[in-house]
Formats: C-alpha cells, sequence, structure tokens
C-alpha cells in the first residue's frame, strides 16, 4: 500500500497559518478525529488506512482568518491499513522507513479564505523531504459541548504524489502499471477542543 503524503505532523491539516497567534487555542481530539488515506492497488482496487497516533494544535482567530495556524504531527509507526504484514511493509525502508524518520509533520506558514472555504499553506515533511503544499479545508463549526468545551470542526483532502517525498518502491505488474499508484488521497476529518487556559504565575 502506498503513501505519499499526507497531511498531514496531522493531521493533517487542517485548517490554519499565520504569523500572530491571536486567536483561540485548540488543541486536536484524536479519539474523535481520523487521519486517512486511500490508494489504488494493482489499478482495479483501492486500499485504506490511517494513523492511529497524531496530535496538532490549531489557533483559530475567528475574526480574522490570517492570524490563525496550524501544526500537526503523525507518528509514522502507528499506520494501520487493518493488515499487518502491510502494515509491518509500510513502516519499512520500501514506504515510510520508519525507524529513521519517525514522524509526518504539517506547520503552516499562512491561512487564507478562498471561494466558501480556506487553504492553510505550509510546510509538510515525510520521510525526511519537506515541501510547500496547499491544504484546503472548511471548519465546519464551532460548539460548546453539553460539559462547557467549546470544540471545532474541521475537514480537509488533498491529493498528493509519493515519489514526491522519496516514498519510492515501484513494483509493477504484468502491463507495466504500478501495483500500488503514486497518488495517494488523504482525508483529514478533525474535531479540536479549547485548551484550557494557563493559571496566572505566582507573584514573586
Amino acid at each position: 500500500m502506498r503513501f505519499t503524503k499526507t497531511l498531514l505532523t496531522a493531521s493533517v491539516v487542517a485548517a490554519f497559518a499565520g504569523t500572530a497567534l491571536a486567536g483561540e487555542k485548540f488543541e486536536i481530539d484524536a479519539s474523535h478525529s481520523n487521519v486517512g488515506f486511500t490508494v489504488r492497488h494493482m489499478v482495479v482496487a483501492k486500499v485504506s488506512g490511517s494513523f492511529k497516533n497524531f496530535s496538532g494544535t490549531i489557533v483559530y482567530d475567528e475574526q480574522d482568518i490570517t492570524k490563525s495556524s496550524v501544526t500537526v504531527t503523525i507518528k509514522v509507526a502507528s499506520v494501520d491499513t487493518d493488515n499487518e504484514r502491510r502494515d509491518g511493509h509500510l513502516r519499512s525502508g520500501d514506504f515510510f522507513n520508519a525507524a529513521t524518520d519517525s514522524v509526518i509533520t504539517f506547520v503552516s506558514k499562512k491561512i487564507a479564505k478562498k471561494g466558501k472555504g480556506f487553504v492553510a499553506t505550509g510546510d509538510f515533511t515525510l520521510r525526511g523531504v519537506t515541501k510547500e503544499i496547499a491544504l484546503p479545508f472548511t471548519i465546519l463549526g464551532k460548539i460548546k459541548d453539553p460539559w462547557g468545551n467549546t470544540r471545532l470542526g474541521i475537514e480537509s483532502s488533498i491529493s498528493i504524489n509519493r515519489f514526491d517525498y522519496g516514498v519510492k518502491w515501484d513494483n509493477k505488474i504484468t502491463d507495466g502499471s504500478l501495483i500500488v499508484s503514486d497518488k495517494v488521497d488523504i482525508t483529514l476529518t478533525l474535531e479540536a477542543i479549547a485548551a484550557a487556559p494557563k493559571p496566572p504565575a505566582p507573584k514573586q
């Protein structure tokens, strides 16, 4: 199976980039979020998977989205395609090389409004290769949960070429097509919860 890049040090992310941390700070709630991918296998089928271990911080300025930002970290070894043998191959040097390049990261540099949604532009790092990507995303809303917590919902999807990041296992079938496509579709569904404010520093 193949990865190209996702998203995401998520997430992936997911929604924000900027220089000023003027907005509200949220931490990604991994138990209610998903960093997933899909890749075509043998031309005729698709295989899906996800990463189970990831974290991230979103700074959301509702009044000025350009002052928002996002940072996401994904643990490569947590890849899960519901097949341990395949997952072990994905962790190997043929694909993610998890022993050496243990995380995938995304760090936003700017956020902008685009049409009905937004775009987070930032540095995406996979297998030690960093490239700037433009990650489109939608803000699903900001709500208060029954326990008084503020939650933020974000969805995003992007396609990447895994070869661009050195994930170049390229075995082929008899007609010359790749067993695992070089194109990887990444989908991010993120729920984040407002971080508790830090208590004031004690007086000296």
